[in-house]
């Protein structure tokens, strides 16, 4: 088949010698890259070709800075000072930048503010160690959110198998001397010159100084930590973490010193045109999102593209002021999904599952998830705001966290919808209510702990415990998405997008990341079900809900893999569901018998769609991926996900990426796609060369409007004025009303040809298209979508 040209016409920014800084540049488009100890700067240094071959501008790599050695992931941080031993160093991260440059590529890193690791061994974390033994008078005290007061005067250090035996306490020399010296144990008189450390079986701690000689219960006593077994972090943590991993401890990069240090690597990486674009983890995690983005601004430049992790509920906007380009683009993810789903058949499902297992309504269980988790799992974090808020109080901030309608507000700004404020007043009082109210606005480190709670307890009880047990479809209960109202109308979808290209055009757009639940291409597959929702058989056994959720896991999967690495993805995706769902067994409270029975609700073989589900499964996935690569934003590409990608929650989600770089060869020497996987394949790659080759074609935004008996089965929107998208929306309901029928689209003015994105064999017609197509001539026969080329505007 023919593609666009690999490089088309270089972009401006490209032709720069290679030793300049890089001006500014909005990427075309990233590609996300998972690195850990198995796949190195090296290894990306090798595949950059194929990724510039594909026609992407800018790899999007994971955390690089030193992490806790095998870290699969980067996020748990250990030195803000170095890149990654691991992968390659700061000299495989340079070579990485110096490679993709040399091919026109350029790098985003993803950074993490707001937390870093407490480790095993504690010594990897230099600033922890050093507060450690140092206590609050340690000048990295001021890192770390420690509440000295609730701890009695110790950092308490949940990270013991079982409660503490005095017995099992020595005092001796650090397992590696030169680590010991590096980290600056204390020398004790008459140790003999030697670094003493406190030990309990594998881990050691710091001695504070003038501490060795002293009795076990003593030498505990002394110390400015306490080490405990790891179920005292749910009521007695006294540090701030991410979300409820204790492992994670919380950084406060609000102050300005902690912020230099801790982001001086990163900033001399931006300084230096190693790096053009940083994507900032958790950023609701922050004291100060909006303060802490203008000082990140301020010190990389306007130059640098950033962009934010924010969750936005579905009423919800990005703050105006923040100087970024926008989110990674989770919004983008729900629309995209949502126009996609059959409303009425989603609502079908939703009734029978509610009516086969018990379920409540989406928002009641997203209630109790809540007040579950901020009695439960935050219950340290909650007892610290109702002391800093006093007894007459500590009810209502309760009902209040509970209550509020997004992740969290911020320093100024407490405001509360009519319905959350009643919510909360009815269970806490309405003056107790107000009275919080005051207090958020007059007491910002209140303020500041409180919106930091509400984040944690959002993405915990809504991610990680109501969307698991609440499975109507399972496509809808993905990051930033609502289960409660899945499916998004034309004229929603279409009104989302020409906003967020007037307000956030350079923002960041994704099906499919690190952190979703199931890749866009299982979605895909599973949202055609609210088209068919007979199609769902009758859950069977003992738990309905967990067959619920089984057989649409399978469903989407497929058959993907061999039948026994299915089975085990399958098993191993379902006992993190149920742990997650805390409906019978949880992580900390695991059910045994219970969990022995998780893999038998698996169906004995893959459920595969057939006839009109399985072209309407085709049709979700070709339309998801030309929506996610033509509207507004910058489109990201998860590793792998450029072909047909199927994986469910992590750590399925993060397995070494398979990159098709045969098949792409293929496909540019002609060859047409052989089935669905290449078809996304080339329809991907003729975006991907197109936004880069001709940026210009994509700005702008105006729907347009099929007329006719199946015009809601279109999406179409003309970007600049030279490029037209169509994509099909609800096939399986199409096909049964008969089809397009004489249902038209009307074009802007000109003369309009089809870019092939699905290859010669679905015969694009050779006249240009010109005023009304008919739907039937355009997306008829094997292609449920289409992008429109102007012929006077476009050079490709």
């Amino acid at each position: 088949m023919s593609l666009p040209p690999r490089t088309g016409r270089p972009s401006p920014e490209f032709n720069r010698p290679e030793t300049d800084v890089p001006p500014a540049v909005t990427p075309a488009s990233t590609y996300r890259l998972q690195l850990r100890p198995e796949f190195t700067f090296g290894h990306a240094r090798a595949v950059v070709p194929y990724l510039a071959s594909l026609g992407v501008t800018h790899l999007h790599l994971s955390p690089v800075l030193e992490a806790v050695p095998g870290s699969t992931h980067g996020y748990d941080v250990t030195d803000h000072t170095r890149v990654r031993t691991e992968l390659g160093g700061e000299d495989g991260l340079r070579a990485l930048a110096a490679e993709a440059r040399s091919h026109g590529l350029a790098l985003v890193l993803d950074i993490v503010p707001n937390h870093m690791a407490l480790p095993a061994p504690l010594r990897l974390n230099r600033p922890l160690w050093e507060v450690a033994r140092e206590g609050p008078g340690s000048p990295y005290a001021r890192w770390f959110d420690i509440d000295w007061e609730a701890g009695g005067g110790q950092l308490l250090l949940p990270v013991l198998a079982e409660p503490l035996d005095p017995g099992s306490i020595e005092v001796g020399k650090a397992a590696e001397a030169g680590e010991a010296e590096e980290a600056g144990e204390p020398t004790e008189a008459g140790g003999g010159g030697d670094r003493a450390v406190l030990r309990i079986g594998e881990l050691e701690f710091p001695l504070r100084e003038g501490t060795a000689g002293l009795e076990p219960a003593a030498l505990l006593a002394a110390q400015w930590y306490r080490p405990a077994c790891w179920r005292e972090a749910r009521t007695g943590l006294n540090y701030r973490r991410f979300f409820t991993i204790s492992e994670l401890i919380g950084v406060r990069v609000e102050d300005p010193e902690v912020f230099a240090v801790t982001h001086a690597k990163v900033l001399e990486l931006v300084r230096d045109g190693v790096v053009e674009g940083l994507r900032i983890d958790h950023v609701d995690g922050l004291a100060d999102p909006a303060g802490y983005l203008r000082r990140l601004r301020e010190a990389v430049g306007a130059d640098c593209w950033v962009v934010v992790e924010k969750i936005l509920a579905r009423e919800e906007r990005l703050a105006p002021g923040w100087p970024v380009a926008g989110t990674t683009g989770y919004e983008a993810l729900y629309r995209v999904d949502g126009v996609l789903t059959d409303p009425a058949g989603a609502a079908r499902l939703d009734a029978r599952f509610r009516g086969a297992t018990g379920q409540p309504r989406w928002e009641r269980t997203a209630a109790a998830g809540a007040r579950e988790v901020l009695t439960g799992d935050l219950a340290a974090e909650l007892a610290t705001l109702e002391r800093l808020a006093g007894p007459e109080l500590a009810l209502a901030v309760r009902e209040l966290l509970i209550a509020y309608p997004v992740y969290r507000p911020y320093p100024g700004d407490p405001e509360l919808s009519p319905e959350a404020l009643e919510r909360a007043a009815a269970e806490a009082g309405a003056a107790p209510v107000a009275g919080v109210r005051e207090l958020l606005l007059r007491e910002p480190a209140f303020a500041a702990r409180f919106a930091q709670t509400s984040a944690a307890l959002r993405a915990k009880s809504l991610e990680d415990r109501a969307f698991y047990r609440y499975a109507p479809l399972l496509s809808a209960t993905e990051v930033g998405g609502d289960p409660g109202a899945p499916a998004v109308t034309v004229a929603e979808f279409h009104a989302y997008c020409a906003e967020r290209e007037r307000l956030w055009p350079r923002s960041g757009t994704v099906l499919t990341t690190h952190d979703t639940k199931r890749s866009a291409d299982v979605r895909a597959r599973i949202s055609a079900l609210s088209q068919d929702p007979d199609s769902v058989p009758e859950p069977a056994g003992a738990d309905p809900q967990l067959a619920w959720v089984a057989w649409q896991t399978a469903f989407g999967l497929g058959a993907d893999g061999s039948p026994g690495e299915r089975r085990e993805r399958l098993s191993e995706a379902l006992l993190k569901a149920v742990r997650e769902a805390a409906l019978h067994t949880t992580w900390t409270e695991q059910d045994p018998a219970y969990e022995a029975t998780v893999p038998g609700y698996l169906p004995a073989a893959a459920p595969e769609p057939s006839g009109p589900l399985a072209a309407a499964a085709r049709a979700n996935l070709l339309g998801a991926a030309l929506l996610h690569l033509a509207v507004p934003g910058v489109p990201e590409v998860y590793q792998g996900a450029e072909t047909e990608y199927r994986a469910l929650v992590d750590p399925d989600n993060r397995r070494p990426a398979v990159f098709p770089r045969e098949a792409l060869a293929r496909l540019d020497a002609g060859a047409a796609p052989s089935g669905t996987a290449e078809e996304k394949l080339a329809l991907t790659a003729a975006l991907l060369r197109l936004r880069r080759s001709e940026p210009g074609l994509f700005a702008g935004y105006a729907p347009l409007l099929a007329r006719g008996p199946a015009a809601e089965h279109c999406v179409a929107f003309a970007r600049s004025a030279g490029l037209v998208a169509v994509a099909t929306r609800l096939s399986h309901r199409l096909a049964g009303a008969g089809g397009w029928r004489n249902t038209a689209l009307p074009l802007p003015p000109g003369r309009w040809r089809r870019l092939a994105l699905l290859g010669p064999a679905h015969g694009a017609p050779e006249a240009p298209y010109e005023g009304e197509v008919p739907l039937a001539a355009l997306l008829g026969g094997a292609s449920p979508v289409a992008v429109l080329l102007r012929e006077d505007a476009d050079p490709v």
